[in-house]
């Protein structure tokens, strides 16, 4: 069976409603839209927009999820697996959950402003040129803690092998530099507008949008029910942070990363066990998952596109449900 042709769930999808839109963005004069001709062309232009999509299902529990990819990723992350099978997004629809995905703004279906990249090519001056940086298998290797070395996998990695370059076909140039403001505040700010459109809901952040998971819930705690961080960042994490007394916070940690010395290593599961120590020390809503604590091994950073995906995905989906109950 081909990657493409490997089957789902299978069985219907029963939906009331799917769809996509986008949240903000502003309308944007710029002198270089399109380096092409003998001139550069002049116009209006909308950038700093986010990309959603989102399946609403005909029997509903009442929770929405959105949901939020890392770096050198889109919204992908959370559709099919790179060999066909269930996504992320599709089973917690299949379990009742209405799910929004997003694209980060300047990633992906989000686009990215293109004036500052055209206007050097127009200046032959590449100096104020932003970067627009993709991963390398070869530096994802580590940091995704597919193998010790590339392109060596793990002996018991629940990755799907074959289809590698299914996988890496989704990376996504990171536009968000064409963007005004600090890396990812346009992202931020679209997750708000987007909690302001539907009302309450779950974040589910990975990786790179942990941090911006703990942003949003800092700026408006009232919308966020839980916050799920899959190996993103948890701090800084203040003594009296206040939002976490308050927004049930769940940090899911997978295989490989005791003595790894990269960024979803040592350093930064050590970050987010010690935020949820600080938060449970006060009484708050907060729980560490180690998921080779639970007899799950072989998992990566990228556990969302494993073999046992949905076995994971029913741990997040069991906390949701027990954590929402008290909001």
């Amino acid at each position: 069976m081909s990657h493409a042709a490997a089957s789902s769930l299978g069985g219907p999808l029963v939906l009331a409603d799917e769809g996509s839109f986008f949240v903000r963005g502003q309308n944007e004069r710029t002198g270089f839209a399109d380096m092409r001709g003998d001139k550069p062309v002049a116009g209006t232009i909308r950038t700093g927009q986010m990309y959603v999509q989102f399946k609403i299902p005909a029997k509903r529990n009442g929770l929405s999820v959105v949901m939020v990819h890392g770096a050198n990723h889109s919204g992908v992350t959370y559709e099919t697996t790179p060999d066909g099978r269930e996504g992320w997004a599709n089973y917690f629809v299949r379990n009742g959950f209405s799910v929004y995905v997003v694209d980060q703004a300047g990633r992906g279906r989000s686009g990215f402003n293109p004036t500052a990249i055209n206007q050097a090519k127009a200046k032959n001056d590449t100096a104020a040129m932003p970067s627009i940086p993709i991963a390398t298998r070869e530096n994802a290797w580590a940091s995704y803690r597919l193998g010790p070395k590339y392109p060596e996998f793990w002996p018991d990695s629940r990755f799907p092998q074959a289809a590698l370059d299914h996988y890496f076909s989704q990376a996504a140039p990171m536009g968000d530099g064409t963007l005004p403001g600090e890396f990812g505040s346009q992202t931020v700010a679209g997750l708000i507008a987007l909690l302001e459109k539907t009302g309450p809901a779950v974040v589910l952040v990975h990786s790179q949008s942990g941090a911006y998971g703990l942003a949003v819930t800092r700026a408006k705690p009232e919308l966020v029910r839980a916050l799920v961080n899959v190996e993103g960042d948890c701090v800084p994490m203040a003594d009296d942070d206040k939002a976490f007394s308050r927004v049930p916070l769940l940090s899911v940690w997978a295989d490989h990363s005791f003595g790894n010395t990269a960024r979803n290593g040592d350093e930064r599961r050590n970050g987010c066990s010690g935020s949820v120590a600080k938060i449970a020390a006060k009484g708050g809503p907060a729980k560490f998952m180690l998921l080779p604590e639970l007899g799950i091994r072989g998992n990566s950073h990228m556990m969302m596109v494993e073999t046992n995906n949905l076995q994971i995905a029913d741990l997040i989906m069991d906390w949701i449900k027990g954590a929402a109950a008290t909001r």
